[in-house]
């Protein structure tokens, strides 16, 4: 089952006229039970961690056994599920309803690891491994190794067959699609030419091996021994002697796990906002991943903003409130006028004028109130940068399709505030359902 419609283009539509942009139907996506993987990938601050999150508590009320994989160390997810803390292990999420279960997790990188090394080593090597400092710094914040053991727990999941859906919510990158680039750079250093040098005294041992120690790595230590230190140099030979039966592991993995990512059965979501950056950066995703043969889905566009009173412009809503405020102020330059040529004769509230004084239960003239003809060019001023506003995100919209038309799409209306609970995020799940834009936006 595809998650995408055929646009006009593909249906022999005729003449000049743009094709219509296909629908994106998250429901038909998260219905199928082909699909076993949807991984959302999108630039930074997009919603990617709440998209991953409705898509998961919506398949789960559909019946699916889901678990969702999130890299976001802001601990939203967990929040919103009622949750007190994610870790390493999936947690059942209490509250669903329907026939199926929500699980949730959120990705620990070092114990990831360190779950590598304690399945790959016997126990007295593992521990040599743990210890080694070298290690440590590689595990807790070597570049790439986030996103490694973030397709390594996927992979981990994957084989369990605990869970019939995982969704993934990917860690966010300065560069897009990072994690799909850090299993083959971690699996290249790990199993690189500088590594296999350090690890070939080791290999040949005895005195071959102190001799070619002595000889094949002077110069090297001579060099890199003034940039990173003899101890770090040290370090570094005692962990690949430790790790010299589970290096191959690395690469195996790495590559298993691309080409999961690569199968029929995932599914990849590029989320973005209609905001000019974020969509560019979604059209390097959507490019990223035909290059690299990853099944996409569609686009998810966050945020979007409508209005129910989208048939009045901009521009009339502008008008009318320049006409009112001109009236307004023509209306006042009245009244001052009267005002100050009554100001020559007695006051107008004065027994000597023969009027009653004005009693406290009378309204009195404010100066400072706020006229309805000035409520409503405030109002009229309001909904015309509204519109502009869904102008603007239209016309961005629209440049991101006429690039690339055969993606689908689903626009998320924007809610009022913060989704922190399963009630919110059933909401965002109805509104990525709908695949539609909320009014004025379309």
């Amino acid at each position: 089952m595809t998650a995408r419609t055929k646009t006009g283009a593909d249906s022999g539509a005729a003449g000049d006229a743009a094709a219509p942009v296909p629908a994106l139907d998250t429901d038909a996506l998260i219905d199928d039970p082909g699909i076993r993987i949807i991984v959302c990938c999108g630039s930074g601050g997009v919603g990617k961690t709440t998209t991953a999150a409705a898509l998961g508590v919506r398949a789960a009320e559909r019946g699916r056994k889901v678990v969702v994989l999130t890299i976001d160390p802001a601990r939203r997810l967990a929040q919103s599920m009622g949750i007190d803390s994610l870790d390493n292990v999936p947690r059942r999420v209490k509250g669903i309803e329907g026939s199926g279960e929500l699980h949730a997790m959120m990705l620990d990188m070092k114990r990831t690891f360190d779950e590598i090394v304690e399945a790959h080593a016997d126990g007295e090597r593992a521990r040599a491994i743990l210890e080694n400092p070298f290690y440590q710094s590689l595990s807790a914040g070597f570049a790439g190794t986030q996103e490694y053991m973030a397709m390594e727990k996927l992979g981990q999941l994957r084989a369990r067959d605990e869970w019939d859906l995982i969704v993934v919510d990917t860690p966010p990158s300065r560069s897009a699609l990072d994690f799909l680039d850090a299993p083959k750079r971690l699996g290249s250093f790990l199993d690189g030419k500088f590594i296999k040098l350090l690890m070939a005294p080791a290999k040949m041992g005895g005195r071959a091996g102190m001799k070619f120690l002595n000889v094949g790595m002077s110069m090297m230590t001579g060099t890199l021994g003034k940039l990173l230190g003899g101890q770090f140099l040290r370090d570094v030979q005692t962990f690949v002697a430790a790790m010299d039966t589970m290096f191959g592991g690395f690469r195996t993995r790495a590559d298993a796990t691309y080409k999961l990512l690569q199968a029929p059965g995932t599914a990849f979501l590029v989320v973005a906002t209609p905001e000019r950056d974020a969509l560019r950066e979604a059209a390097y995703f959507v490019e990223r991943l035909a290059a690299e043969d990853m099944p996409l889905a569609g686009l998810v566009l966050n945020r979007v903003h409508g209005s129910e009173a989208a048939r009045l412009s901009a521009e009339q809503a502008l008008a009318g409130a320049e006409k009112l405020e001109a009236e307004n102020l023509e209306t006042d330059g009245i009244v001052d006028q009267a005002a100050g040529k009554a100001g020559l004769r007695e006051p107008a509230d004065s027994p000597a004028a023969g009027h009653a004084p004005t009693t406290d239960s009378e309204p009195r003239p404010d100066s400072t109130a706020v006229t309805t003809e000035e409520l409503t060019a405030g109002l009229l001023r309001l909904h015309a940068e509204r519109m502009q506003v869904v102008a603007r995100e239209q016309n961005t919209r629209d440049r991101f399709t006429a690039l690339h038309p055969e993606v689908a799409v689903t626009a998320v209306a924007a809610l009022p505030g913060d989704v922190h609970d399963l009630s919110g995020l059933r909401a965002i799940g109805d509104r990525l359902a709908t695949g539609s834009a909320p009014a004025g936006a379309a």
